[in-house]
């Protein structure tokens, strides 16, 4: 199961602070309603069995959609659930040694922020890049801004698809036309929005709109 483009059209990656009285299983399958076509199980404070359970619980929501199911960072256990890959930051695991974990088979999704970091993700064995934070944003903390020429250049050096991640929503993914991204992967313009299913239909036709230009 390697990667298909049109998989990463709108790639939601998932964050617990805006749930309110929803659990994180309802939210995710609103967001799947409306189109989303991949998703990212993004945890930094849970305990081992709680993420372990919830994993599970969005896999089996994420096959019955049809749709990829990947967790961020955690390369063990996207191997112990048979998740559908794992993506890592340029401070995780080393691209090489997750490829080596998780075997040939299972996506493997890397961030990058410069040509340099691209290309030995590529050479790595990703399957896909994550490339940001493009715009300005609240979600995390440490993200470094990459320029719409960097994000450009990533696109035109590498030949696996690209994403472009960070402060991207539905009034500003049409600035993104043009760059050779294959789509975008978004957290709180999905899941902060108060109907996350209308969300993720309208950023994803503006997504196609963008790409398809």
């Amino acid at each position: 199961m390697r990667c298909d483009k049109k998989d990463l059209l709108l790639y939601a990656v998932t964050d617990r602070t805006w749930l309110g009285e929803k659990t994180l299983v309802q939210a995710v399958e609103e967001s799947l309603k409306g189109g989303v076509t991949m998703v990212q199980l993004r945890e930094k404070h849970l305990d081992e069995e709680t993420f372990r359970r919830e994993a599970l619980d969005l896999q089996a929501l994420c096959r019955r959609y049809g749709v990829p199911f990947l967790i961020n960072d955690d390369v063990e256990l996207a191997a112990a659930v048979n998740a559908d890959g794992v993506h890592v930051g340029q401070h995780d695991m080393e691209a090489g040694q997750v490829r080596a974990k998780i075997g040939p088979d299972k996506l493997l999704g890397v961030s990058a922020q410069t040509v340099e970091q691209a290309l030995k993700a590529q050479a790595a064995g990703a399957d896909y890049l994550g490339v940001g934070a493009v715009f300005p944003t609240g979600t995390k903390d440490d993200a470094d801004a990459v320029s719409y020429n960097t994000l450009k250049a990533i696109c035109e050096a590498v030949d696996i698809p690209v994403v472009a991640i960070g402060g991207i929503g539905a009034h500003n993914v049409g600035q993104l036309v043009g760059s050779g991204i294959c789509g975008i992967a978004v957290v709180s313009a999905i899941y902060a929005q108060p109907d996350i299913q209308q969300a993720a239909r309208t950023l994803l036709r503006k997504t196609q709109e963008m790409v398809s230009q």
